[in-house]
């Protein structure tokens, strides 16, 4: 039998495979210290976008909720932000209009694709900040 710590590191390897974080994921202080011969796992709090990908993951939607994509139809790269009707909802990297995307035209996007897209997010939004 393993031991609960060792459950704690399996699991949240797993969740690390699939783009989960859960910061807290923890064996429960109060029950690891009883003398009972089990203690519990301890989920922890996660905000609300790691708690929509892990329901997600759950769900096996492909692609999972927070993965970036290319929609092959036009090029564009986005955001899943959620499966509705049998299409995918994607945003473009760092916001804007969302699109739907039927399941097939969806591939992967390279990460240097998206952190090209998000580097002009973040010089479109310097230069809004400069005075004038």
């Amino acid at each position: 039998m393993r031991s609960t710590e060792e459950v704690v590191e399996t699991l949240r390897e797993a969740l690390v495979g699939v783009g989960v974080v859960l910061p807290s994921l923890a064996v429960d202080p109060v029950t690891g210290a009883s003398d009972e011969p089990f203690a519990l796992v301890d989920l922890g709090r996660c905000n609300t976008r790691t708690a929509e990908r892990l329901a997600s993951v759950l769900r096996g939607e492909q692609p999972a909720v927070g993965e970036h994509v290319t929609d092959v139809r036009d090029g564009r790269i986005g955001e899943v932000m959620g499966h509705v009707g049998g299409r995918v909802q994607l945003r473009p990297v760092g916001g804007g209009r969302e699109w739907d995307c039927p399941p097939g035209s969806v591939g992967p996007a390279p990460p240097e694709e998206v952190l090209r897209a998000r580097a002009r997010v973040r010089e479109v939004n310097r230069q809004r900040r400069l005075p004038c």
